[in-house]
């Protein structure tokens, strides 16, 4: 599967894989990335219409056994390294956003960090 990411983009996927990832997208966290999507300044000008197709990228990515791998690295093409901590931070704002941080969310988290190079 071949995508192209603008940096916006790869930021809401990071986002989304943190919700999916186990397998599971909560009302909580998904009003969160609403959120983030709609304050920050790093998403003024972007087009909202592309969320769904982000939404059904990560999903579809996650149903392949490398699909962590596949997203992360999409994100690392599309992402200027200056955004890494930012995708983190991003990430586990969604992770903590329902009050529970599960064992595959925590994994995913770790990539991200390590993947990212996030100190």
């Amino acid at each position: 599967m071949t995508a192209v990411l603008s940096p916006q983009d790869a930021l809401i996927a990071v986002m989304i894989g943190t919700s999916v990832v186990d397998a599971k997208q909560s009302d909580a966290e998904l009003l969160t990335i609403e959120a983030e999507i709609n304050s920050l300044p790093a998403f003024a000008d972007y087009d909202h219409s592309r969320i769904p197709g982000i939404n059904s990228l990560v999903k579809e990515l996650f149903e392949e056994d490398d699909g962590i791998d596949a997203l992360i690295g999409l994100v690392q093409e599309a992402l200027p390294e200056r955004f890494n901590e930012t995708a983190y931070a991003l990430a586990c704002d969604i992770a903590a956003s329902d009050g529970k941080v599960n064992m595959s969310e925590l994994r995913f988290l770790e990539i991200v960090r390590h993947d990212l190079k996030v100190g």
